[in-house]
């Protein structure tokens, strides 16, 4: 165990459990901004439209983080 951590291996451990971590965050965080501002936005401007619009706007800036990350990891050969 000692080997491995002085080889990196401990800290490469906790980088991909750190990534995959803010994969996990990326859609809803994105939804929840989106939502946020939308619903501010509608309250602003008398709207019911703004805030739907800006959800799925945020969970589709997520997703595209999200497959963005899993193609780069899959050309490198990373698991």
């Amino acid at each position: 165990m000692a080997d491995q951590d002085k080889k990196g291996g401990g800290l490469n451990t906790y980088a991909k459990l750190e990534t995959i971590l803010q994969m996990a965050i990326a859609v809803p965080a994105g939804s929840f901004i989106g939502l946020l501002l939308g619903g501010w936005l509608d309250r602003r401007f008398h709207t019911k439209w703004i805030a739907v619009s800006l959800l799925l706007l945020g969970a589709a800036g997520g997703f595209i983080q999200l497959f963005t990350y899993l193609s780069r990891s899959s050309r490198r050969g990373d698991e």
